[in-house]
């Protein structure tokens, strides 16, 4: 019945004498009833390959196809360059998997370590691994790191200004590493600095995490913050948004140790939730602390440049339960990706990008606050390309979904009377003038 299952009879039975159960079913008794398959699944007959792809046809149709996106909330609609998309489909980088022996994976390691070297350079800090799965992971490895540095100290302070997505994977990482989780309060969009101060003299802080750009796209001002946290003997992580690094002032300059974030916005098509990249640099004292792979630069034996693994325990491919990190299996395809899309922008290309998100939502802002209908959630505080606006009526909901079905993903509903939305240069003056009307319906 299942041809590819390679387990005989007697292989089953040897199985089950040596867990000391009776049948398989013994084997899933844990498993609450509800959970378990109660018969066949619901498939429809065998088709031939036309008939399959006609299928897939036919659900794809159902989509609403959008013409704009104006999500952002951690994950952007850059533009995606077509020679990276095509080197990644790239056979001989598509079904790569982590480069044990250099001898013959020195393109592997040179794209790597060209990904360390920019991400390092963006980020304003000493060094940088290759890689994380996503942004989110990557916050709650850096909150690990910070607890393991600490030693004695189990207890991180994160603002209430961090995205609720990256915070909600930190809590599961703390409950499993018996670390201790402690918001520190937002105040009108920012993090509450009496409230964090409040809570680093009370002397068992291993580390902080905050944001920028906010959840809500502000800018915070984290004048003399690092200074702060490491009078308390704790550390600093900032977690960012990657293409903004290359206009604002960076976690190195801010004084922080450790850097990390999604590196989606760094040209990575918006593709259902992945594949992304999460990045994380840090000082050069947590060098040996870091999750994850470091590739290094050498030479081989004839003097030739060279590139190997380094500063990387035994332990991330063995013995995994002693490991630094778990996540150390992902061949590092998108740091390829964000690699070739960094070396095409360079930083006049980022700093365009960066140009048109700011142009396109000040614009957005200006127009949505001038129609009556809309007021800006924080008017003092600023913002690059993101930012929420709020109403005292009852139809933003309403608003929004006419423009969803209009084609238009149209920000991130936070209430019924508050939304969150982004631009980048994706979208275009009248992509930005057709939002407007969908949200503005009654306004001339």
């Amino acid at each position: 019945m299942h041809r590819y299952f390679p387990h005989t009879d007697e292989d089953i039975r040897q199985m089950l004498a040596a867990c000391g159960m009776q049948s398989l079913d013994d084997l899933y008794a844990d498993i609450p009833a509800e959970l378990q398959l109660q018969g066949e699944y619901d498939l429809p007959p065998a088709m031939s390959e036309q008939e399959l792809r006609d299928y897939f046809a036919t659900l794809a149709a159902m989509n609403t196809p959008m013409d704009a996106c104006f999500l952002g909330a951690g994950f952007y609609d850059h533009y995606a360059p077509a020679v990276a998309l095509d080197i990644v489909r790239r056979s001989e980088f598509l079904t790569s998997y982590t480069p044990y022996q250099a001898e013959v994976s020195q393109g592997t390691l040179q794209y790597i370590f060209e990904y360390q070297t920019m991400m390092a350079r963006l980020t304003g800090m000493d060094v940088s691994n290759a890689s994380m799965y996503d942004g989110t992971t990557a916050t709650a490895e850096a909150m690990m790191m910070m607890a393991t540095a600490a030693k004695k100290r189990n207890r991180v302070l994160v603002s209430a200004t961090v995205n609720p997505v990256v915070r909600r994977v930190m809590d599961t990482y703390a409950h499993y590493h018996g670390i201790r989780l402690d918001t520190v309060a937002e105040r009108d969009g920012v993090t509450d600095r009496d409230a964090l101060r409040a809570a680093l003299a009370e002397g068992d802080v291993a580390g902080v995490v905050v944001a920028q750009p906010n959840f809500y796209g502000i800018v915070e001002d984290y004048g003399g913050l690092a200074d702060e946290v490491h009078a308390a003997k704790a550390l600093l992580t900032m977690n960012c948004v990657a293409s903004t690094l290359a206009v604002l002032r960076t976690p190195g300059e801010w004084g922080a140790d450790i850097a990390v974030g999604d590196g989606q916005s760094l040209g990575v098509p918006l593709n259902y939730g992945g594949p992304y990249v999460g990045f994380l640099c840090a000082s050069t004292a947590l060098m040996r602390k870091m999750p994850g792979r470091i590739v290094g630069q050498t030479e081989d034996a004839e003097g030739r440049r060279a590139f190997v693994l380094t500063l990387q325990a035994r332990e991330q491919h063995i013995r995994r339960e002693k490991a630094t990190s778990n996540i150390c299996s992902n061949q590092s395809l998108m740091a390829l990706y964000v690699t070739v899309y960094l070396s095409l922008m360079g930083e006049k290309g980022l700093r365009e990008v960066n140009e048109a998100g700011y142009a396109g939502a000040h614009y957005l802002a200006e127009r949505l606050t001038a129609s009556g209908k809309y007021r800006m959630a924080f008017p003092e505080r600023p913002f690059l390309n993101e930012f929420v606006i709020e109403t005292d009526g009852d139809d933003l909901p309403a608003c929004r979904n006419a423009a969803v079905a209009d084609g238009l993903l149209a920000g991130r509903l936070l209430d019924p009377h508050r939304l969150l939305l982004a631009v980048t240069e994706r979208q275009s003056r009248a992509d930005i003038d057709r939002l407007i009307d969908r949200l503005c319906p009654d306004t001339p």
